[in-house]
C-alpha cells in the first residue's frame, strides 16, 4: 500500500469511528430508512477508498461522504418512488441534504432521536440495544452477538428485520414524550454502557478508546437532555468510575494490570469525584435500578483500594440485589467471585458449578478465569490450569493472554 492509499485508508477509518452514526441518523431521519442509509454509506466509504487515493483526500472528508451518500440514496428512492407521488418528498430531502453537505458542522445531531427510534416498542424488545449498537456505532453483528450471547447468523437476521420494521411502521426519529420514556429508556441504556464496555475490553486499541469516548459522550447527552432519570445518571456514574482507571490498566510496556494490583496514583480523581457526585444524585432521585447498583460496585471497590475500607460484604449484597432484578449470568458469576472474597473459594465453587451449566458460558472467557482464580485458591491446581488455559484460548487481548500464562506458570511451579 502506498503512502496515498494508506492515508485514505486511515482517513475513511477515522471518520467510519468518529461519525458513521451521525451520518447514518440524518440521512435516516427522513426516510425512515435506516438500512438504505446504511448501504448509501457504505457505498460513500467504497467510493472514498477508490478515488481518494488518485484524487488525494477532501479537506472536508464528512461533508464528501455525505455527498456521494445522498446522491446514492436519491438515486434508490427514485428507483422506489412513483415520479408523481415521490417527486416532492425527494426534492425535500435532496435539497435538505445538499444543505448539510455545503454545511457539515450545522448538521443536527439526530443520533439521539435515532436510538429512541429503535427502542420503540414495535421493535422487538430483545433487539433494541443491538439495533442501536449497530445503527449508531457501526458495530457488527458479530461484536454485538458476542455481547448478547447470541449466534452471530442469528443475531445478523434479526436486525436486519428490525430495521426493515422502523421503516414499516414509520417510527419517527425523536426523544419520546415523558410518558413513553420508561419502555424505551431501558434499550437505550444497555446499548450506549454495552458500546462502552466493549471499547473498554479493546483497551490499548484506538478504536476501543475511541469507542469508550463516544459512549460517554452519549451518556452525558442523555444526562443533559433528561436530567431527572436516576439511571441515566446511574449509568454515566459507572462509565466514569471504570473510565478513571483507564491509566492504571497497563503498565509502561502494555502489560495487563489486574484491578487490585492497580497503582491508584494513577486513577482519575477528577472522574471518580464527578462519578461520586452523579451517584448521589441519581440515589437521591429514585429508586435504585441496574445502573445505579452497578455504580455503587464500583464505589465500594474504589473505597476499599483508595481508603482501606472492607466492603466486600456490602458488594455481595449489592451484587445479590442486581441479580434478583436482572437475573442476569454475568451478574450472578461476578456475585460468585465476591461471594469467595467474603466466604472462601470453597463457597463460591457451587455457585460456579451451577452456572457452568449454561451453555453460554463455554466461550465466555470471564466465567473460565473466575473459576481459574478460584481453584486456585481452594489448592485444585490442575482444576485451575485447566479453566485459565481455556481462558486464555477464549481471551483476544494478548496482554489478557499473557497474565493468564504467568498464572498457569506461577501455579506450576509451586
Amino acid at each position: 500500500m502506498n503512502t496515498r492509499d494508506d492515508e485514505a485508508a486511515r482517513t475513511a477509518e477515522r471518520v467510519a469511528r468518529e461519525s458513521y452514526g451521525r451520518l447514518v441518523a440524518y440521512l435516516s431521519a427522513r426516510t425512515r430508512d435506516v438500512a438504505g442509509a446504511e448501504d448509501a454509506l457504505a457505498e460513500a466509504f467504497a467510493t472514498a477508498l477508490r478515488l481518494w487515493p488518485d484524487d488525494g483526500v477532501p479537506d472536508n472528508p464528512d461533508a464528501w461522504l455525505l455527498t456521494v451518500a445522498r446522491r446514492r440514496q436519491t438515486d434508490a428512492l427514485r428507483r422506489n418512488k412513483t415520479r408523481k407521488v415521490g417527486e416532492e418528498h425527494l426534492m425535500l430531502i435532496s435539497d435538505e441534504l445538499e444543505a448539510a453537505a455545503a454545511n457539515p458542522d450545522d448538521i443536527p445531531d439526530r443520533r439521539l432521536g435515532l436510538m429512541f427510534a429503535c427502542a420503540h416498542p414495535a421493535i422487538e424488545r430483545g433487539m433494541r440495544a443491538p439495533l442501536i449498537l449497530q445503527t449508531i456505532l457501526g458495530l457488527t453483528a458479530i461484536d454485538i452477538a458476542a455481547a448478547f450471547l447470541i449466534s452471530p447468523a442469528t443475531m445478523g437476521q434479526r436486525l436486519v428485520r428490525a430495521k426493515a420494521r422502523i421503516k414499516e411502521a414509520g417510527i419517527p426519529f425523536r426523544v419520546p414524550d415523558k410518558e413513553e420514556l420508561p419502555e424505551r429508556l431501558d434499550a437505550v441504556l444497555d446499548a450506549i454502557y454495552a458500546a462502552y464496555a466493549k471499547g473498554w475490553t479493546e483497551i490499548g486499541e484506538a478504536q476501543g478508546n475511541a469507542l469508550s469516548s463516544e459512549a460517554i459522550w452519549l451518556g452525558r447527552l442523555l444526562v443533559g437532555l433528561l436530567p431527572d432519570e436516576p439511571e441515566a445518571k446511574g449509568m454515566l456514574a459507572l462509565m466514569l468510575y471504570t473510565e478513571a482507571r483507564r491509566a492504571a490498566r497497563r503498565t509502561a510496556d502494555g502489560a495487563y494490570v489486574p484491578l487490585d494490583a492497580q497503582n491508584t496514583r494513577l486513577w482519575d480523581g477528577w472522574q471518580l469525584n464527578l462519578a461520586e457526585d452523579l451517584l448521589r444524585q441519581a440515589n437521591a432521585g429514585g429508586p435504585s435500578g441496574r445502573y445505579q447498583i452497578e455504580a455503587a460496585i464500583q464505589s465500594a471497590h474504589m473505597a476499599r483500594r483508595l481508603h482501606g475500607a472492607a466492603t466486600w460484604p456490602a458488594i455481595l449484597q449489592l451484587y445479590d440485589h442486581l441479580f434478583a432484578l436482572t437475573k442476569s449470568p454475568v451478574v450472578a458469576l461476578n456475585r460468585a467471585a465476591a461471594l469467595s472474597e467474603v466466604e472462601g473459594p470453597t463457597a463460591a465453587l457451587p455457585a460456579l458449578d451451577a452456572l457452568g451449566a449454561d451453555p453460554r458460558m463455554n466461550d465466555y472467557q470471564p466465567y473460565w478465569a473466575a473459576r481459574g482464580h478460584v481453584l486456585a485458591q481452594t489448592s485444585d491446581k490442575s482444576g485451575a490450569i485447566e479453566a485459565l488455559t481455556l481462558a486464555i484460548g477464549l481471551s483476544s487481548d494478548n496482554a489478557v493472554r499473557a497474565w493468564l500464562r504467568q498464572r498457569i506458570q506461577a501455579l506450576q511451579d509451586g
